[in-house]
């Protein structure tokens, strides 16, 4: 989590130290055992003679119990032996019907069945195989689902989420992901802030996911223990019931010595218990780099310090309790004492046992190399860490960490939001892969929505990674890595009936699950399930991305970017397809062009298409370039909106920001600026930024960006051309003047939203001079108002009625963010209103769009095909410029989740057309930029953006 406040406080107490004990020899384990057999039955010889020489020593009441846990403390976490004897779940809800599932295509979490049935019954997976005719005819109320081929998976896992901390929509009254008490926090426990109100576990669950690591955030050096939870509702309604293999108890670490004890989590360092009797796995949460020293104003070395002084704690109090049992095994009872605990200290100190899975947020080389560091000094392995940006520039630093290599849990494509980010990689998942580590994609719900986890694997698989891993990443894998892959992460007999029903292939894009069931409990009452194409029953194929891998590491992150230009004629050929405008505000597709057909361009202006032989006149005679599209496509260039791109480098370093304007609601403007023209995105335009660079080698091709602000009024959004390389150079500026902006919304300290209402209807009826909010009343540039909340949108329609009753003009008015347009679908199309979907998959962040429409498989309808069906026109947008890349999958997304009401036509149209409407932008006419994809179209997940033409700039780009 980067969501951070800043903080100081005192330095930590620094405990006195103890003397160090150390075994100084390792023997095979047999001879280990035998030794250890020996010494304890001549140690408990001897005490007992020392007993009897010595009646004035009391033997503890608790004599047993305290040998018992001291025999216990370096038992390693896992199963007992007999949990898969086990015949039904301890999470079995009763009244629950067994279900069997048939015909289904399964991938088990490391192998594929071509065809198979499950039976589900009570809570746990009873059969996986091909089930004989009667089979099951004991059931007298066995549910039976014929999958008809689909593909079904393991629940999702997330290894690092804030669900229940981080809650949906954001409230203060529900934000329990940080604690600023200091740096370091091993007893804090995520559990304890856990809320059951989170509108999200039902958003997650719908995409699949099952299970979840809570972590707490990371404004910490240690943020404390996490917890592992099923996200299915229950019927006690509470916390605790939601743990996966609840602790016996929850303030330290008691044990049944007959049983093993089980893991905990932390977030670096931290413990708890899962099954009753037994100990649990704990993770822990550690956060290393610029967030710690965001919050407290450390350096690096002050974090490291922090680090080492609580490390040292927990090993003296190690030693203490290993000195105690030394003699309590002996019998030394004389003058013993109590057994040597800290409640604050404890999960530290199982950290340094090795029964704890440590969780580390780090990013870059220097944090990762010092960590690897800090496990060998004090001797525990780790179990994940966590963004990991630059792992994959080191591996052989992960493989030198103590005990064994972490895994490095990553996002797909989010990067560069800070610096230490800023060298992320889309191939990093591949080249860790390739490297002999352990790959694991995570949500950190809410900074991506889990509800599209299963996205995260699709795009790692698209760059590389390989099939049955980029799967493992999201199911058995982070199961592994948080110690439950006894029991969750696979579709095995035994395990828990955590299943997941999909559509087409998980690794498809838009996949979404026909059902899911957590405990053998369907989640989903009814389902919407959208029709597939045939194919996308099938693994898809990947564009090959060798050479943009090998780069990464070559230029150590930074590979350049900057396009290659081709020559003046350009000939691609075996086209399958075309999309171009259709000069009536929609998107078109050219009749001619067809399987193998070929467009020659001189300067990117089409010269001619279709067959090679009509075309042969006008390129027989020349030196063309030939670029073979192998049944590819050309379709209009994509604009991507909502973001601060062209603006902002990185987001979390303001001296790569244009940076704020001024708001006349909530300060005084500069006297200079008084009176003067708004503020214009233009005059801060930024060219050659690596996340605008990215958007344009996948078909982004023009950027239009507002200026940034934190008041009602935004200023004078730009269009620009997001390949040029400076603003001077031809074609750079596309416009310079779009639209006007404008933000409305609830505010902890802005002024009222009647008062924000009150002061634009004062500025657009009021100004009667030549200024852009005049020229916004007289219909000249559109309003974009960027509003979530319903009602809020209501008023500015009204707003937009009055002002054509005292006018006699009907504005140009787009409202942009627009989580809650749905609910006035008819009244938008009727007043003429547009709408920017921004981000285009919903998601209730804040109170304001809590009413979102999720589409399926919640609801048969999503937001853009409610408003596409009352006539308005719909573009979308993002909210970060990192994710401008992604534009074209978000467009086929929301095609593909339509039940085909959106063509693809309809589609491309988001994201070109009718976002130049929406905005203002001038249509470009035979000017326009296109794109040119290998192996499919621009909707497709296969294809690969391999060119740019823009006879706007007179040239084809070669990427």
């Amino acid at each position: 989590m980067d969501k951070l406040p800043t903080y100081s406080e005192s330095p930590p107490v620094d405990l006195p130290r103890l003397a160090r004990w150390r075994p100084k020899h390792r023997m095979a384990p047999i001879a280990l055992t035998l030794c250890f057999i020996s010494v304890t039955s001549l140690l408990l010889s001897l005490s007992q003679l020392a007993l009897l020489g010595k009646q004035s020593v009391q033997l503890p009441l608790h004599a047993e119990q305290i040998q018992q846990k001291c025999n216990m403390l370096h038992a390693k976490p896992g199963p007992p032996s007999n949990f898969h004897q086990r015949t039904k779940s301890d999470r079995f809800a009763e009244g629950t019907r067994a279900t069997l599932i048939r015909n289904a295509s399964i991938w088990t979490g490391d192998h594929e069945i071509t065809q198979g049935d499950i039976l589900l019954d009570k809570g746990i997976i009873k059969f996986v195989g091909h089930a004989s005719p009667g089979m099951f005819n004991k059931f007298k109320h066995l549910v039976t689902l014929d999958a008809g081929g689909s593909w079904v998976t393991p629940g999702i896992v997330d290894l690092h989420s804030h669900l229940g901390v981080d809650s949906a929509p954001a409230l203060n009254g529900a934000d329990d992901t940080n604690s600023l008490k200091g740096p370091v926090l091993p007893w804090l426990r995520s559990l304890d802030g856990l809320n059951t109100h989170d509108d999200a576990y039902r958003l997650s669950i719908s995409g699949g996911v099952t299970t979840a690591n809570v972590l707490p955030g990371s404004a910490n050096a240690i943020g404390g223990q996490a917890f592992v939870i099923k996200l299915r509702p229950t019927a006690e309604r509470s916390p605790t019931s939601m743990l996966l293999e609840p602790p016996y108890t929850l303030n330290g670490t008691h044990v049944d010595p007959t049983l093993p004890p089980r893991w905990r989590q932390m977030k670096c360092v931290s413990f708890f218990f899962l099954e009753a009797h037994v100990i649990i796995h704990l993770n822990h949460r550690h956060a290393c780099g610029e967030n710690p020293s965001r919050v407290y104003g450390n350096t690096r070395m002050d974090t490291f310090w922090a680090f080492r002084q609580a490390y040292d704690t927990a090993r003296q109090l190690k030693e203490q309790q290993d000195a105690y049992c030394t003699r309590a095994l002996a019998g030394e009872w004389e003058g013993l004492g109590e057994f040597p605990d800290n409640l604050q200290w404890e999960a530290l100190v199982d950290v340094l046992r090795g029964r704890v899975k440590v969780h580390t947020h780090c990013y870059e080389a220097v944090d990762l190399d010092d960590f690897v560091r800090l496990t060998n000094e004090f001797q525990f392995p780790i179990a994940a860490f966590h963004h990991a940006h630059e792992t994959y520039l080191v591996p052989g630093t992960l493989k030198q960490a103590y005990g064994h290599t972490p895994a490095a849990a990553l996002f797909a494509t989010n990067a560069r939001y800070k610096r230490e980010a800023y060298r992320g990689s889309e191939f990093a998942p591949r080249i860790l892969a390739e490297n002999g580590i352990d790959v694991v994609m995570k949500s950190d719900h809410p900074v991506l929505n889990s509800r599209f986890l299963l996205y995260e694997a699709q795009q790692a698989y698209m760059y590389g990674l390989p099939a049955n891993l980029a799967l493992a990443a999201v199911t058995s894998t982070p199961a592994r890595i948080m110690g439950q892959d006894h029991r969750i992460g696979f579709v095995r007999e035994g395990y828990d009936a955590d299943l997941v029903v999909w559509d087409s292939h998980p690794l498809a894009l838009g996949t979404t699950p026909q059902q899911v069931w957590i405990d053998g409990i369907p989640q989903i009452s009814e389902p919407a399930v959208a029709s597939k194409p045939a194919s996308f029953q099938q693994v898809p194929r990947t564009p090959n991305f060798d050479l943009e891998a090998a780069a990464a590491i070559k230029y150590e992150g930074l590979p350049p970017l900057m396009p290659k230009k081709a020559k003046d004629l350009v000939v691609f050929a075996n086209i399958s397809s075309m999309f171009v405008p259709d000069g009536m505000g929609g998107i078109m597709s050219v009749a001619n062009v067809g399987e193998g057909s070929v467009v020659a361009l001189r300067k990117g202006v089409v010269q001619c298409l279709g067959a090679a032989s009509a075309c042969a006149n006008e390129f027989t005679s020349e030196d063309a370039e030939w670029i073979n599209l192998e049944g590819g496509s050309i379709a209009p260039g994509l604009i991507s909106y909502g973001s601060p791109l062209g603006l902002e480098e990185i987001q979390g370093e303001r001296s790569t920001h244009d940076g704020t304007v001024f708001d006349p609601l909530t300060g005084s403007i500069p006297g200079i600026l008084t009176g003067s023209e708004l503020i214009k995105a233009a005059d801060g335009l930024q060219f050659a930024g690596r996340d605008t660079l990215l958007a344009y080698r996948a078909g982004v091709t023009v950027g239009v960006t507002a200026p940034s602000s934190d008041g009602l009024i935004a200023g004078l959004s730009t269009a620009f051309s997001t390949g040029a390389a400076h603003r001077l150079e031809d074609g750079a500026v596309i416009q310079d003047v779009a639209a006007l902006h404008v933000q409305i919304g609830h505010s902890n300290q802005g002024p009222s939203v009647s008062t924000q209402v009150a002061a634009l209807r004062n500025m657009l009826l009021g100004d009667k001079s030549s200024t852009r909010f005049a020229k916004v009343a007289k219909g000249a540039i559109p309003l974009v108002v960027q509003v979530q909340n319903a009602d809020i949108i209501a008023s500015l329609i009204e707003l937009k009625k009055e002002i054509q009753t005292r006018t006699g003009t009907d504005i140009q008015l787009t409202v942009a963010g627009a989580a809650e347009a749905h609910l006035l679908a008819k009244e938008l199309g009727e007043a003429g209103v547009g709408v920017i979907l921004t981000p285009s998959r919903p998601f209730p962040d804040d109170w304001e769009s809590k009413r979102i429409l999720p589409g399926p498989p919640l609801t048969n309808e999503s937001a853009i095909t409610t408003l596409l069906a009352n006539g308005v026109t719909v573009g979308i947008g993002i909210l970060e410029q990192w994710s401008a890349r992604n534009t074209r999958f978000d467009v086929a997304w929301a095609a593909l989740e339509s039940f085909d009401r959106i063509s693809k036509e309809q589609a491309i149209a988001l994201a070109s057309v009718n976002l130049e409407k929406l905005l203002g932008i001038k249509p470009s006419g035979g000017l326009s930029d296109m794109i040119a994809t290998r192996g499919g179209t621009v909707l497709d997940s296969e294809a690969k953006v391999i060119g740019i033409i823009s006879a706007r700039r007179g040239l084809v780009d070669l990427i």
